[in-house]
């Protein structure tokens, strides 16, 4: 099983807890980087934290939660070991998989309610990567843009 690190600010939390449960159902070892509680606290922080999880070989892949997804995935995408998706529901979470490899999924608690937020992250669990006509469309997400 992987080693799923799992991240939010203060408006993912609640969902965060409840996702991180579901994960351990299925058998995953879970890295927690924050945040606690409610308390108000900067996603990009938490992003950042969970991305270098990933970066350094101590997970595998990375669920993490916000408002609203976009700033959390925003602040992970930073690193380029991570490609985090945004997905609002089950269809875009199997294609980030299936075509772009994603390593994280990002979730907005205001935007997506709590039985799509499990079915998503069910289905990125569960999910592989086809490779295949992929590969090479991913291989060049690791390149430097050519600006010439």
């Amino acid at each position: 099983m992987a080693t799923v690190v799992v991240a939010s600010d203060h408006a993912g939390f609640e969902m965060k807890q409840v996702l991180k449960a579901l994960i351990a159902d299925m058998g995953h070892q879970i890295a927690d980087v924050g945040t606690n509680d409610t308390a108000s606290v900067d996603y990009p922080d938490f992003g950042a934290a969970a991305a270098k999880e990933i970066r350094d070989g101590r997970a595998d892949l990375g669920v993490l939660v916000c408002g609203s997804g976009i700033g959390i995935s925003i602040a992970a995408n930073r690193e380029p070991a991570v490609r985090a998706a945004l997905c609002h529901d089950v269809t875009t979470t199997r294609l980030c998989r299936l075509h772009n490899d994603a390593n994280v999924l990002a979730l907005g608690s205001r935007v997506t309610g709590i039985e799509t937020a499990k079915e998503c992250v069910r289905t990125f669990l569960t999910t592989d990567f086809e490779g295949g006509r992929h590969q090479r469309r991913v291989d060049k997400l690791g390149q430097a843009p050519d600006n010439a």
